[in-house]
């Protein structure tokens, strides 16, 4: 699963249409890389902003608004190969920048859990590119295999 937690101050993502827009962004970009939909989940996390702070220093009503996502992988991991764990870093900067570039500023890190660790609704969850997850995915929810 890759699970996105969005820290934001109170001007960002203030209305279920800016979070709608960007969820469904997110969403589809693991679609189309083959995995069912009800993977993906993301939390928002308001952060006032007198709690925020960026260099040491508080971030102001004036200030662009600061973005950190913490983005975990679990059904999927990069092999251990600095080219291809790059390239992926580029692409999720090629997924963020149209949604966030002149809006907000932003910062994002990946980290991967072993998905051996993983279970959701008591099943372990298929493998890639298995029949189990064609199923999963038609069905957009953990069902028997």
């Amino acid at each position: 699963m890759p699970h996105w937690l969005v820290y934001h101050p109170p001007n960002a993502y203030a209305d279920d249409e800016s979070k709608d827009a960007f969820v469904q962004a997110i969403t589809d970009f693991y679609i189309d890389v083959g995995m069912p939909a009800f993977y993906v989940v993301v939390n928002f996390i308001k952060v006032a902003h007198e709690d925020y702070y960026v260099g040491g220093v508080r971030r102001g009503l004036d200030d662009k608004p600061f973005v950190r996502f913490t983005i975990n992988h679990v059904a999927h991991n990069y092999p251990d190969d600095d080219k291809v764990r790059r390239e992926a870093g580029d692409v999720f900067n090629q997924l963020l920048t149209p949604l966030m570039k002149g809006k907000y500023d932003w910062e994002f890190h990946i980290s991967e859990t072993d998905r051996r660790l993983w279970k959701t609704n008591e099943f372990t969850p298929p493998e890639e590119d298995s029949e189990g997850l064609k199923l999963w995915v038609k069905e957009n929810r953990p069902v028997p295999y």
